[in-house]
């Protein structure tokens, strides 16, 4: 016997249950053309999708749909390892996490000597998107580096530095403050090889002394506490999707 009942899920109740607005507001959200569903922005109140395979975007942010997809804002300590399990008994970020139920990995690394702004996530598709080096991530550190920071370094950074394994330089630098016989700045960059930032300033004679990450595109590491997980809220995680073009 065929059933009558129309497939799907009202769109507005679907962007209430993600959070995203109550039912109401929803309605408006769709009557004004700011919702789009699979890439075709959609203005009727009646479109009915299923929440399991449909794509959809709020003013060009992904609205998550799955609720066993979590994703976190890490502050790594410093002497803490960036793996989930360490067969040598040192600390390691999974020591972390160990009591949570979802199967959790970091996007990406930091060194054991970096602190900071480590993603944590579940979800495969985004964090192996932001992990490859095509989608140009910006990664934002401030790094306490010896001495005197000359003028017209950051546009020495930004042309390109010479390194043993290729080319590497800033997409931006600034210096934050100075004090006696050490300076601090801020250097971002998107690409990810193996202690980039700390190679990339010693080569130009400012070895790092401190280095600390504290954001990861538009998710900033703010007053998260060392070793505490702060819940990315839908706007960083719509800002993620938005990087990796998902």
């Amino acid at each position: 016997m065929k059933s009558d009942q129309p497939e799907g899920v009202r769109l507005q109740k679907v962007l209430a249950q993600a959070g995203v607005a109550s039912r109401r507001a929803s309605e408006d959200l769709i009557a004004r053309g700011r919702v789009s569903v699979d890439g075709e922005v959609v203005r009727e109140q009646g479109r009915r999708v299923d929440p399991d395979t449909a794509v959809i975007h709020v003013d060009g942010l992904r609205v998550i749909l799955r609720d066993d997809l979590v994703y976190f804002a890490f502050n790594k300590p410093k002497g803490v390892h960036s793996t989930m399990t360490d067969d040598q008994g040192r600390p390691c970020v999974g020591d972390y996490v160990r009591e949570r139920r979802e199967r959790l990995f970091h996007v990406g690394r930091l060194d054991a000597e970096t602190e900071g702004l480590l993603l944590l996530t579940n979800d495969g598709d985004l964090a192996h998107r932001l992990m490859h080096p095509s989608f140009h991530v910006p990664k934002t550190y401030l790094a306490e580096v010896d001495g005197t920071v000359p003028r017209g370094l950051g546009k020495r950074l930004r042309a390109g530095v010479e390194l043993d394994d290729g080319p590497a330089k800033a997409d931006e630098f600034r210096v934050k403050d100075v004090r006696p016989g050490r300076t601090l700045v801020e250097i971002v960059l998107h690409e990810g090889r193996k202690h980039i930032v700390r190679r990339l300033l010693a080569e130009v004679g400012h070895p790092v002394r401190k280095l600390v990450r504290t954001a990861v595109g538009d998710v900033q590491l703010g007053n998260v506490k060392q070793g505490a997980l702060r819940p990315l809220n839908r706007a960083e995680i719509g800002g993620l999707y938005r990087m990796v073009d998902l």
